[in-house]
């Protein structure tokens, strides 16, 4: 475990307040130069869908859930992909947690150095219901 700071998940923001993930240096909705960004780590989200892939590249844990999720913040929503630390299903609500190897480095064909194999799965949160 390093002592480095967690990065964070990062949506870019566009002076007319769209949201895009990752961040473009162009608005995706106006095409106007990102002005800001906000840490999609610091807020819940909703699933919209999800699946389970058994093949997997190699590295990657199998099976591997996925789930598109949708953050609302300040009244304005961004979606982001990414896989989950357990099952989940449309509707429930889920936290970014950060994990410092999604996959295996040694796996890959690229020399492990050469990039960084760090990011964020989805949690589910647990509501009372």
């Amino acid at each position: 475990m390093s002592d480095a700071p967690e990065p964070g998940l990062v949506a870019g923001e566009c002076p007319a307040g769209h949201l895009s993930y990752p961040p473009h240096r162009r608005c995706p909705d106006c095409g106007r130069p990102r002005e800001g960004t906000v840490d999609l780590a610091e807020h819940t989200a909703e699933v919209v869908t999800w699946t389970t892939v058994h093949a997997t590249p190699p590295g990657v844990r199998s099976p591997n859930r996925l789930a598109i999720v949708v953050f609302e913040v300040d009244g304005r929503t961004v979606r982001a992909l990414g896989g989950t630390t357990d099952e989940v299903a449309i509707g429930d609500t889920v936290r970014p947690v950060y994990v410092e190897e999604l996959r295996d480095p040694e796996a890959g064909v690229r020399h492990p150095d050469s990039q960084a194999w760090d990011g964020y799965r989805f949690e589910p949160v647990d509501t009372p219901g």
